[in-house]
């Protein structure tokens, strides 16, 4: 009798013992949401900021977002710091259900400077993002003194409605070419893999964003370069192999 006692005595005094280490966990857990890591910034790099949100596609994303961060692996150019923003600092969910803390709000913080704006395709660039005039006045802010601006996929949708293609070329989505066409009738569109044309290039899509990222590496840092970035990711690379159209480029 006395050993159940005992053990009975064990057991509660166990349970006790889990029942108040839990406000700690609960505390540490809180303690770590609220930390907030932001992304180191080489000052002598290109800015490179992806404009992500709810139903952003996965690859559109990635894709150049893999490119553009191997260039640090480079030696001799001036690579590429790459950050997300969103109107929002908890995590947005992709159109495929991965889940991504923005590293900026574009609504509330001060930015760095933006020298090459990257906006991926999104599940509702054809309807309700085009609405968003918080957004499309965003993209309009940063165009004015970004380098590049650059859009993949259905991406390109979000650039024409904030008004910045209505004197160069464009491509987008094969199958939305099209609705494009009948949104923006007095576009200059193309049906090929990706376009540049002035300080805009805009891409196809899918696994397509790695070779417009590429051919903008290409643009930037000369053919040795995008070579090596290609080799490393595994990717057969070779601009002449890739329907592009080029317009006016400086």
């Amino acid at each position: 009798m006395r050993k159940t006692y005992i053990l009975l005595g064990l057991a509660l005094s166990l349970t006790a013992c889990q029942t108040k280490s839990k406000p700690e966990s609960t505390e540490a857990q809180a303690i770590v949401k609220s930390e907030r890591y932001l992304p180191k910034l080489d000052p002598n790099a290109y800015n490179v900021a992806f404009l992500i949100m709810d139903g952003t596609f996965n690859t559109e994303l990635t894709a150049p977002f893999d490119i553009f961060q191997h260039t640090v692996f480079r030696d001799s150019i001036k690579p590429m710091n790459v950050f997300t923003v969103a109107n929002t600092l908890e995590a947005i969910t992709t159109f495929e259900g991965m889940r991504i803390l923005p590293d900026y709000d574009y609504t509330q913080d001060e930015l760095p400077k933006i020298d090459i704006l990257v906006v991926p395709s999104a599940e509702h660039h054809l309807d309700s993002d085009l609405k968003d005039t918080v957004m499309l006045d965003f993209v309009r802010k940063i165009d004015k003194e970004a380098e590049f601006v650059t859009s993949h996929c259905d991406g390109a949708f979000v650039l024409a409605e904030a008004g910045l293609l209505d004197s160069v070329a464009s491509t987008t989505f094969p199958g939305d070419l099209e609705t494009y066409k009948k949104r923006y009738p007095n576009l200059e569109v193309h049906d090929v893999l990706f376009v540049h044309d002035g300080k805009y290039i805009t891409s196809a899509g899918g696994a397509k964003s790695f070779e417009a990222a590429l051919y903008l590496c290409e643009f930037l840092y000369g053919k040795k370069v995008a070579d090596r970035l290609a080799e490393g990711l595994v990717i057969d690379w070779d601009l002449s192999e890739v329907p592009h159209h080029i317009g006016h480029v400086k």
